[in-house]
């Protein structure tokens, strides 16, 4: 027994010793072609579109306050831009049902008397539910990570069920108003969509869907406990970076996604330092934050740390607009701090629980590099 713990133990070891060979980082530099790129466009304008529409009728309805929530509900728009029109229009609307839970799941945690550390717990858990549901019904990028953001943004308390409701009221209003715009602008992708061959869907078995739930629960809980022990604001944010790079399929697509992120990240919080710097305007952020989306679709089919450059401001500044802080010049360094943490616990977790399989497919690539 201990032989095969200690040859197990090894074989981690040497997986972890390839994740970090020059190869890896040349990896997660290099540059992919776009399925479609007009596809791409299409799908970013109608996300923008959406978001931008949520953030200017909220901010001019009598509850601005809100503005945060519609926003995010329009966020399901991001699902489903490889999906033919009738297909699509249901998984924008399921991904909209998602978002309203995962909004409700810490709203009504906090309402209750949560404290921080178990609104943290219950933000895990939201990350493992959310990737099952990704999983099980194939709903296909940007999974569960916008899912958790989404909650992320919701850990700022409630303090009456009134407030609750009208919490969710919000945020389902954005996932309806996101249903709408792509219905009524998804014949764009009609001619394009028509011409592209997609490989078949490849749902994996629901023992292997709960694990790999349970393996991001468990990550974004260590990430988010982690920053919160250590006195961050937003301990969210690390379970967010641990949950979208344990999202990878194979251990070098986690450690790539992990090597992106931060890199990315760390662009990024300097963009939007920048911009905060100058002490925008409302309407100057909501412009922002649209703009910010538009690029992040278009550019994260190249390369997903060019995805994290954009992302990171239109993420910081909604995450403002949902939790009604200050701008303070300190949230793109924590956004930083917090992002590395994650990411780092995902790695490490993913190589911790990787099974041999993992760690043969792992072996087997870095064979082939070697002898090309």
């Amino acid at each position: 027994m201990q032989e095969k713990s200690s040859a197990v133990q090894t074989s981690k070891a040497r997986a972890a010793l390839q994740l970090l060979h020059r190869q890896q980082l040349q990896e997660s530099l290099a540059l992919a072609s776009q399925m479609s790129l007009r596809i791409a466009l299409i799908a970013g304008a109608q996300a923008s579109l959406a978001v931008l529409l949520a953030l200017v009728l909220t901010l001019l309805s009598p509850w601005p306050g809100l503005v945060g929530f519609p926003a995010l509900g329009a966020l399901a728009a991001l699902f489903g831009r490889f999906a033919p029109l009738a297909r699509r229009r249901r998984i924008v609307a399921v991904c909209a049902l998602l978002l309203l839970a995962a909004v409700l799941a810490p709203s009504l945690a906090s309402l209750l008397g949560a404290g921080e550390w178990a609104l943290v717990l219950v933000l895990a858990l939201v990350a493992g539910a959310c990737t099952v549901a990704v999983s099980r019904w194939d709903l296909g990028g940007p999974g569960a990570v916008i899912l958790v953001f989404a909650a992320g943004a919701a850990l700022h308390p409630v303090d009456s069920w009134q407030a609750l409701a009208q919490r969710l009221a919000a945020t389902a209003a954005g996932g309806l108003l996101a249903w709408v715009v792509c219905w009524l602008t998804d014949g764009l992708r009609a001619r394009e969509f028509e011409q592209l061959r997609f490989p078949a869907a490849r749902i994996p078995p629901p023992l292997h869907q709960w694990i790999a739930g349970a393996r991001i629960a468990a990550g974004a809980a260590l990430a988010a406990l982690l920053a919160w022990a250590a006195g961050a604001a937003h301990p969210a944010w690390a379970a967010i970076g641990a949950t979208a790079v344990m999202q990878g399929g194979h251990l070098h697509v986690t450690m790539n996604r992990a090597l992106q992120r931060m890199a990315g990240t760390v662009i990024g919080a300097g963009l939007v330092w920048l911009f905060l710097a100058q002490q925008p305007p409302l309407w100057g952020i909501v412009l922002a934050i649209v703009v910010f989306q538009f690029l992040t679709e278009v550019v994260i089919g190249f390369n997903y740390a060019l995805g994290q450059i954009t992302v990171t401001p239109m993420a910081l500044l909604m995450t403002l607009l949902a939790s009604q802080t200050a701008l303070l010049g300190s949230m793109p360094v924590e956004r930083v701090l917090d992002t590395v943490l994650g990411a780092a616990v995902g790695i490490v977790l993913a190589v911790l629980l990787s099974s041999a399989d993992d760690r043969a497919h792992l072996a087997a690539l870095r064979r082939r590099v070697m002898d090309m």
